[in-house]
C-alpha cells in the first residue's frame, strides 16, 4: 500500500521514507492539506498530514469521497482536526501522542534568552561590523521567576532548565506535575504567576478551554518587563491584544515560534508577497520581538520519534489493533 504524506519537510522526507521501509511506500508531497488540495488524495487509503493541515469537515468529506479511511498526523495537537465528523465518516484518526519533549523545551529557552539577550539584533549589527553594545543590555535569569503554565511532559523539562538558572519556579496545571514539585515549584492561581513571574512560558494544549488563554487581561496583569514565550499553539494570544501592550512599550521581550493564523503562511515562503496579516506583520517589526516559523520541534531526534511513530500508526491500523496514539478508532 502506498501512502500519501502532505506537507513534508525537505530535511523530513528521507527520515518519512526510511520509517516507512519495509512496510509501505510513501510518496511526499510539499503542499498542505486543504480544501484546494485534498482532491490530491483520491485513491489512497492512508494519508498522513502535518500540524499546519487544515482537516475541517469539507476536507473530510473529499478525503472520505475519494477513498481515505485513515489519517495519521504528524503531531501531538490535533485541534485542526474535526474529529466529530470523521468519527461519523468512519475515518480512523490518529496522531503522535509523545516526542521529545527536550526538543521544545530547549527550543524556548532559546527564544527566551535570545530576546533578552538582544541575539538577534546584535547579530544584525555585527554584520555591519556595528560593535557597539547600547541597548544590547539583558538580565541574569539566576535568582530571578519563571512562570509555567502546564507542566506536562514539556513544562517539566522547560522547568528544569529554569531550575539549572537558578530560578524560582512558579506553576500553573489542572493537576501538579510531582517531578515539578521536587525541583520546589509552587503551584499558583495564573493571574498570581502572571503577576509575580520575570519569564512567562506557554505549555498546554490549544483548546476551547485554552483559546486566548493570555487575553487582554492577562496581558495587563503581566509585569511590564517581563519576558513571554510562546512555544505551544498559537491560539493560546491574543495575538491583537498582545500588539496593544506592545505599542504601550511593555514587555522586555517575547518570543513567538506559534501564531494563531499561521496556517497558509508558516513553512511557505512568502518573502516576495504582500502580507495581509496586520498583526502579525506588526508583531515582527518590534524590536523586542522574535517570530519563528513553529520550529521548536523541528530537531532529528524528535522528527524522528515522530516519523516513527507515524509509521507505526499505519502498522497497526492494517493490523487491526488501536494504540494510544488512536483518536478515532477505526470501525
Amino acid at each position: 500500500m502506498e501512502i500519501l504524506a502532505f506537507g513534508v519537510q525537505a530535511d523530513e522526507q528521507p527520515l518519512i521514507e526510511q520509517a516507512f521501509a519495509g512496510h509501505h511506500e510513501v510518496r511526499c508531497l510539499d503542499v498542505f492539506l486543504n480544501e484546494d488540495t485534498a482532491p490530491i488524495a483520491t485513491g489512497y487509503e492512508v494519508i498522513s498530514t502535518s500540524v499546519n493541515a487544515d482537516l475541517n469537515h469539507r476536507v473530510l468529506h473529499t478525503l472520505a469521497a475519494g477513498g481515505t479511511r485513515m489519517v495519521t498526523q504528524r503531531s501531538t495537537g490535533f485541534n485542526n482536526i474535526d474529529l466529530p465528523v470523521a468519527e461519523r465518516l468512519g475515518m480512523t484518526v490518529a496522531r503522535v501522542s509523545y516526542y521529545s519533549p527536550y526538543s521544545v523545551a530547549e527550543f524556548a529557552w532559546t527564544l527566551a534568552m535570545a530576546v533578552n539577550r538582544r541575539i538577534v539584533r546584535a547579530a544584525i549589527r555585527t554584520r555591519d561590523f556595528d560593535f557597539r553594545l547600547h541597548g544590547l543590555m539583558g538580565r541574569d535569569m539566576h535568582g530571578r521567576t519563571a512562570g509555567v503554565l502546564g507542566t506536562g511532559k514539556i513544562g517539566e523539562a522547560f522547568a528544569r532548565i529554569a531550575h539549572g538558572y537558578g530560578m524560582q519556579l512558579l506553576g500553573w496545571d489542572v493537576r501538579e506535575n510531582p517531578a515539578c514539585l521536587e525541583l520546589g515549584m509552587k503551584y499558583v492561581p495564573k493571574d498570581q504567576l502572571l503577576a509575580e513571574s520575570d519569564l512567562v512560558s506557554l505549555h498546554v494544549p490549544l483548546m476551547p478551554a485554552t483559546l486566548h488563554l493570555i487575553d487582554a487581561d492577562a496581558l495587563k496583569t503581566m509585569k511590564d518587563d517581563a519576558i513571554l514565550v510562546n512555544s505551544s499553539r498559537g491560539g493560546l494570544i491574543d495575538a491583537a491584544a498582545l500588539v496593544t501592550e506592545l505599542l504601550a512599550g511593555r514587555f522586555s521581550g517575547v518570543g513567538l515560534d506559534v501564531y494563531e493564523l499561521e496556517a497558509g503562511l508558516f513553512f511557505l515562503d512568502k518573502s516576495l508577497e504582500v502580507i495581509e496579516d496586520d498583526v502579525l506583520a506588526r508583531l515582527i517589526t518590534f524590536p523586542n520581538v522574535l517570530v519563528t516559523s513553529h520550529q521548536a520541534y523541528y530537531t532529528e531526534d524528535a522528527v524522528t520519534e515522530i516519523v516513527n511513530a507515524t509509521a507505526r500508526n499505519v502498522v497497526d491500523y492494517k493490523a487491526g489493533r488501536r494504540s494510544e496514539n488512536v483518536l478515532v478508532p477505526r470501525t
